[in-house]
């Protein structure tokens, strides 16, 4: 049986267990993801908030340009991103968010998060920038 994957930041990241997502993969540069959505998450159009996917796809960037074996004297933020909004999606639909880093140098880097249906329809491209920085307190 496959080991369940364990983040630390996701265990402490409220806003996830908030939208009810579920972690799948967790691996250095590599996270993905996924969210049931309710109609807690619909706008008044009734297909999903693009807030809530946003949130959604920020969460796997955060754990993506995280590590989950770090020492945790660094944390990585996001410095900037870029969301592109490609289908709606209703209520009953589950969501997996991919994210991959694309390129890096000294303390900033580029990830690539794909958010897609299960059936693997595209919903939004997210790109985040991220910055290293001393974690606080340290």
């Amino acid at each position: 049986m496959a080991e369940t994957p364990h983040h630390p930041q996701f265990a402490a990241d409220r806003v996830a267990q908030w939208l009810g997502v579920t972690l799948e993969v967790a691996e250095k540069g590599h996270a993905r993801i996924r969210m049931t959505l309710t109609e807690d998450h619909h706008n008044g159009f009734g297909m999903a908030h693009g807030g809530a996917v946003f949130a959604f796809a920020d969460s796997c960037f955060a754990l993506t340009c995280n590590d989950p074996g770090g020492d945790g004297s660094t944390i990585t933020v996001a410095s900037g991103v870029d969301v592109n909004f490609l289908a709606g999606t209703r209520a009953g639909q589950t969501l997996v968010a991919e994210g991959r880093l694309v390129a890096a140098a000294g303390r900033s880097a580029v990830y690539d998060i794909t958010v897609t249906t299960d059936d693997g329809i595209p919903v939004a491209a997210f790109r985040g920038r991220s910055r290293t920085i001393p974690a606080p307190g340290r």
